[in-house]
């Protein structure tokens, strides 16, 4: 059982209608029925949805593109029956959260078209009550975002108001996914102020929008995704909590080729970026032979203040 959060349309503006009828949705701006396209995998699926994506969407970019057939094909196939959902009410402050009853439908003339069915829950969750982690994870504006590795806090921020047929009986969390988490909101949070900030600026879509931090692809989220301020150049940032190895060369590979077919211009450059707190000598070997990939280490500090008793 995986967990999501959803967006309800822009702003929420959706999500009384959602909320009472059951389901959640997107839109496309083109009016498309995605069942006929549904038969093969994810490349297919792009390559048959991207041009009506684009005429519908003429001045977006081949990034902005990218993001709308991902957010379609997850609405469509990776949200399983039985996944749990979490939206926001509309309410400030308020998510709501339910579980998947069908598979994709198509709602055409209806607001947010691309449909599944959903049993809400009748408890209310509120954003303050969430782990930093949790409400950076589930903040912002991108449409869908995966928040497996919370599950256990949001079963337990749920309580006993959980949708029919869910367990109430959480599963341990996942201490390395928090801290990579921690990680990557402490970088996108304070992003202006590092040395990366000074050349890149975080990913954005044709409005403006922040879109660069957990990028959706084929092969999975890019932990963050910038662009050079200068506009020839993207970079693909992957975060490990603890040392990063050869394996996580091939995974900045894998990023970089999507990049490079699916949001890259003809004319910019695909650049790699690993940040780790440490290295390893298999790591170092495969760095070697991929000079479009750099390699930082970062470091965590603490200290200890004295606030009563004995001082030592």
């Amino acid at each position: 059982m995986n967990h999501w959060k959803v967006m309800l349309g822009q702003g929420s503006k959706f999500a009384a209608q959602a909320l009472q009828e059951g389901f959640i949705g997107v839109d496309d701006g083109v009016g498309l029925d995605l069942t006929p396209h549904l038969q093969g995998g994810e490349p297919e699926f792009r390559t048959a949805v991207r041009d009506r994506l684009q005429v519908a969407n003429p001045g977006a970019s081949k990034g902005t593109i990218s993001q709308y057939a991902t957010t379609l094909w997850r609405i469509a196939q990776n949200i399983q029956v039985d996944d749990l959902i979490l939206s926001p009410s509309g309410d400030k402050g308020q998510l709501r959260l339910g579980r998947v009853l069908g598979g994709y439908h198509y709602a055409g003339g209806e607001p947010l078209p691309h449909r599944r069915k959903v049993e809400w829950g009748p408890t209310v969750i509120w954003r303050n009550d969430m782990s930093v982690p949790l409400r950076n994870s589930s903040g912002g504006i991108t449409t869908i975002i995966d928040l497996t590795g919370y599950g256990p806090e949001i079963l337990s921020l749920a309580g006993t108001g959980l949708p029919a047929g869910v367990s109430a009986a959480p599963t341990a969390a996942d201490p390395g996914f928090q801290m990579e988490k921690e990680l990557e909101n402490f970088l996108v949070t304070n992003w202006a102020s590092t040395e990366l900030g000074a050349q890149y600026d975080l990913y954005r879509d044709q409005d403006g929008d922040v879109i660069g931090q957990q990028y959706q692809t084929a092969t999975g989220p890019i932990d963050i995704l910038a662009m050079k301020k200068d506009g020839t150049e993207l970079l693909v940032v992957e975060l490990k909590r603890g040392a990063a190895t050869d394996r996580t060369v091939g995974q900045v590979q894998r990023y970089m080729g999507y990049v490079k077919q699916e949001v890259a211009e003809p004319v910019q450059k695909v650049r790699g970026l690993i940040i780790a707190l440490e290295d390893d000598v298999k790591l170092q070997y495969a760095l070697a032979v991929a000079p479009d990939i750099s390699f930082y280490t970062y470091r965590v500090s603490f200290n200890l203040n004295h606030t009563g008793g004995l001082t030592l």
